[in-house]
């Protein structure tokens, strides 16, 4: 059997990171290897919620940490997924604590790659009706924009990049300079241009989108560093592209 690390990516999610974990289907609450928080250094309650919560259900597969001073989005990301390649997982799975998205789906996240038919599977919002599960119309727009961009410089055909709701293969973690990503948002569009050019394989699948008052979103100024992000990404990895076929033109003779 596959041995499944679930990674909960939590600041300042007190209100919400219980349910996010209860959330999670049952038999997959058993038999995964470790069901681990990681607090990005919150200045609520959210360690305290996930410490007392084990400690009250005295659940030996669920452990909660915490960064002694916030490393970011990404820099969060790269602490949780090191873990669980550190503890010889198989598959791990990046699930925000603030449900966003919904953990009922973990199962079809991660059977394409129990499967051997991906190396990584994000839950696409952009393929279901996202404006009707509440995701507001300029992000919608921008999502759009952004992904046109992103599918044109890279060459691919995903239905978006921004879901932070995914699933990694450890061994193809390890294939990827990750932790050369950035700390920000744009990690999650990075790693993505990351195993584009080790070649492995990227698959998405439909899930729900669901924006409450209890959900985290960017402000304008976040929002528009995030954008230029990943902007200043793709066009590092183009102009990458091309000298790597002036070299090879220039090698060759061609």
């Amino acid at each position: 059997m596959k041995r499944v690390g679930i990674f909960i990516l939590a600041y300042e999610v007190a209100r919400t990171l219980i349910a996010a974990y209860e959330r999670i289907p049952a038999q997959l609450k058993k038999e995964a290897a470790e069901i681990y928080i990681l607090d990005d250094g919150s200045n609520d309650n959210t360690f305290w919620a996930g410490m007392g919560y084990k400690l009250l259900h005295n659940i030996p597969n669920l452990n909660v940490y915490r960064n002694p001073r916030n490393l970011g989005y990404g820099g969060n990301q790269k602490k949780g997924l090191r873990h669980a390649i550190e503890k010889g997982y198989d598959i791990v799975v990046v699930l925000h604590g603030d449900v966003q998205y919904a953990p009922e789906r973990i199962p079809d996240l991660i059977q394409p790659i129990l499967d051997g038919q991906a190396d990584t599977v994000f839950g696409s919002r952009m393929t279901g009706h996202p404006l009707q599960g509440g995701m507001p119309l300029y992000k919608f727009v921008a999502n759009k924009v952004l992904t046109a961009l992103e599918n044109w410089a890279l060459g691919m055909q995903l239905s978006e990049y921004h879901s932070g709701f995914r699933a990694y293969s450890c061994e193809a973690l390890q294939q990827v300079p990750f932790e050369q990503c950035s700390d920000q948002y744009h990690f999650d569009t990075q790693i993505l241009i990351q195993f584009k050019e080790k070649g492995l394989r990227i698959r998405e699948i439909p899930i729900p989108t669901h924006y409450g008052p209890e959900s985290q979103q960017m402000g304008f100024g976040t929002g528009l560093r995030y954008g230029l992000g990943i902007l200043i990404s793709l066009l590092e990895y183009r102009l990458h592209k091309s000298s790597l076929v002036r070299l090879r033109s220039h090698r060759f003779g061609d």
